[in-house]
């Protein structure tokens, strides 16, 4: 591990010194890459070079180990004990950083929130979890999008689809698909019974062009008038659009923007992220039989959050984890969930490294 971690320290020293570079300096481009590459590796080199001080601090224990001071053995006996330890937990943090990103941790993402079981209160509900979402993204300065909504009349949805663009937007997302379910006692309710509602989220990754062909021939392509509100041009015009892609029937509608042309590219850019969505959850699917991961099983069906509102305890039910914040994580404060569901994935994946 030392030859790895050392040769990171020199590729991060170079990039240092080429970021000083005239010549870079006027390549915005190049700049750009090279300080991405810089601030990714930053976390491998602050931990390798504490790595690399305690190898050398177990080399002088030994070497002052073999004199004959019985007073230094002593106390090189009893420092060497303790930096075996830190070498031990240093190896186990490094070989966690060093673990293999997931190439789509940096892409923007396609929200898309479905109210299920329920009836209104789960509209209600899902109109909560686009306020959870958007409040966490605007903590991170991501520009959100509208792409598609569907309301009811009382202040939910049935459907809502938005874009979110920002650094690491799907890596820090990732693991909100699913099924989240509700307990509370609706407002509607005059005998005071907790109701359960449910509602489906749908993280994907935004798929460029590179990432997905789509062959035109594969797609039907329907025009009609928009309904709901946007005043009478949204009625007048067919300017709503449903795009079918005929291999795998998956049906993307929009008509939430103002004309035809806008909402076709909302439309396909949704089918693109749908389709890669598809290819990962089918290779997370494969790696999480062969791992029994908990964490990633590449199943949108798979019920993974309670919200239960008389207690006011959220559940994530991957990993057993039970916060009793739950006011703080309606209102987007959700980055203790992500992390416990980070280091759950490591876990599984250092330990499937190991078997």
């Amino acid at each position: 591990m030392k030859d790895k971690i050392e040769s990171i320290i020199d590729r991060y020293n170079g990039i240092e010194k080429l970021m000083a570079d005239q010549d870079v300096l006027s390549n915005l481009d190049k700049l750009k890459d090279l300080a991405k590459e810089y601030k990714q590796l930053e976390p491998i080199v602050m931990a390798g070079k504490k790595y690399i001080k305690i190898l050398n601090q177990i080399v002088d224990c030994e070497s002052i180990i073999d004199t004959d001071d019985s007073e230094l053995k002593e106390l090189a006996y009893e420092e060497l004990v303790i930096n075996k330890q830190r070498k031990l937990e240093l190896e186990k943090e490094l070989k966690i950083i060093l673990l293999p990103k997931d190439p789509l941790d940096n892409k923007n993402i396609i929200l898309e929130i479905r109210a299920g079981t329920g009836g209104d209160e789960a509209a209600l509900f899902a109109a909560d979890l686009f306020r959870l979402y958007s409040h966490f993204s605007e903590k991170y300065n991501w520009d959100k999008k509208l792409i598609a909504s569907n309301e009811i009349g009382i202040g939910g949805f049935k459907e809502v689809i938005i874009s979110l663009k920002g650094d690491g937007a799907y890596g820090m997302l990732k693991y909100e698909s699913g099924v989240h379910r509700v307990q509370r006692v609706p407002d509607t309710e005059t005998g005071g019974r907790v109701h359960t509602s449910a509602a489906t989220v749908a993280v994907l990754p935004e798929a460029e062009e590179v990432d997905v062909e789509i062959n035109d021939t594969d797609l039907k392509i329907d025009t009609y008038r928009a309904s709901g509100a946007g005043g009478q041009h949204v009625n007048k015009t067919e300017s709503a659009i449903r795009i079918t892609h005929t291999p795998t029937g998956l049906v993307v509608t929009c008509q939430d923007e103002s004309s035809q042309h806008k909402n076709r590219a909302s439309a396909l850019k949704v089918l693109r992220s749908r389709l890669l969505a598809n290819q990962k959850e089918k290779a997370a699917a494969e790696r999480a039989a062969e791992r029994k991961s908990l964490v990633s099983t590449g199943d949108r069906s798979a019920k993974i959050r309670t919200y239960n509102f008389p207690q006011g305890r959220v559940t994530d039910h991957r990993i057993n984890f039970t916060s009793y914040r739950l006011s703080e994580i309606m209102n987007g404060d959700i980055e203790e969930i992500i992390e416990q569901l980070k280091i759950a994935e490591q876990q599984e994946i250092l330990s499937a490294e190991m078997t």
